[in-house]
């Protein structure tokens, strides 16, 4: 006779009690890593096109390049974990002003949406909310794992949308700007997919902490209007 034994799930300690990992986080860490390497993959084959091609059906391919790598750090930015929930809405608002201007952008221009872009920078203004929720992934990664490439892309990208914006870039140094992204990127979704998944979930007794504590004063401010 053969018994069967099911393990109990791993306990952690954590800074306000213990809490377990269940599947559901492990899948929602999946998502995130995925949607990471999708945009990282999508930016690189993009960047390979701009630097090293020049014909118009490549300026044409950037344009769902760049709706892949959009929508794909979107779904990391509904499956990131961050403590502060404010810093978490603010990333997933950027990407929605950033994807409503780039739809506009590349619907009210002939050209292709790459080249609308370049050729006018203001329209960093817009699309650069984008890239600023991807600089907030970088900072995130950068400030919990001390990685050293979102370390450097946390400094580079601003640099190089700022520097394209106001035009003090000469286009020798965007180009090896933009191809540095691109490798560092690449080597940042790499190296999360091969990362051990608890660390990315974090300490879960943090958010059931931050999660009560919203609710009580959630209770405290409709007890005080019913007064």
């Amino acid at each position: 006779m053969t018994t069967s034994t099911i393990s109990a799930p791993e306990v952690y300690q954590g800074q306000f009690g213990e809490f377990t990992i269940n599947q559901s986080d492990r899948n929602g860490v999946i998502i995130y890593r995925s949607g990471l390497m999708v945009a990282a993959l999508s930016f690189a084959i993009g960047t390979a096109l701009v630097l090293f091609t020049n014909n118009p059906i490549a300026i044409q391919a950037l344009t769902p390049l760049y709706t892949c790598f959009s929508l794909a750090l979107g779904v990391s930015l509904l499956t990131i974990h961050i403590y502060l929930a404010p810093l978490h809405r603010l990333l997933q608002v950027f990407w929605i002003i950033g994807s409503i201007a780039a739809f506009i952008f590349g619907h009210s221009d002939s050209q292709p949406f790459a080249v609308t872009v370049y050729n006018q920078p203001l329209t960093i203004l817009g699309i650069g909310f984008t890239f600023a929720a991807l600089t907030g992934i970088y900072f995130k990664e950068a400030f919990c794992f001390h990685r050293l490439e979102t370390k450097v892309l946390t400094f580079l990208v601003p640099t190089l949308l700022l520097g394209h914006l106001v035009g003090v870039l000469p286009i020798q140094w965007e180009q090896v700007l933009l191809g540095t992204w691109a490798i560092l990127f690449l080597i940042f979704a790499v190296r999360k997919v091969i990362q051990a998944i608890p660390p990315d979930i974090g300490d879960k007794s943090v958010f059931a902490y931050l999660k009560d504590k919203n609710s009580v004063k959630v209770e405290e401010t409709e007890l005080g209007l019913t007064q």
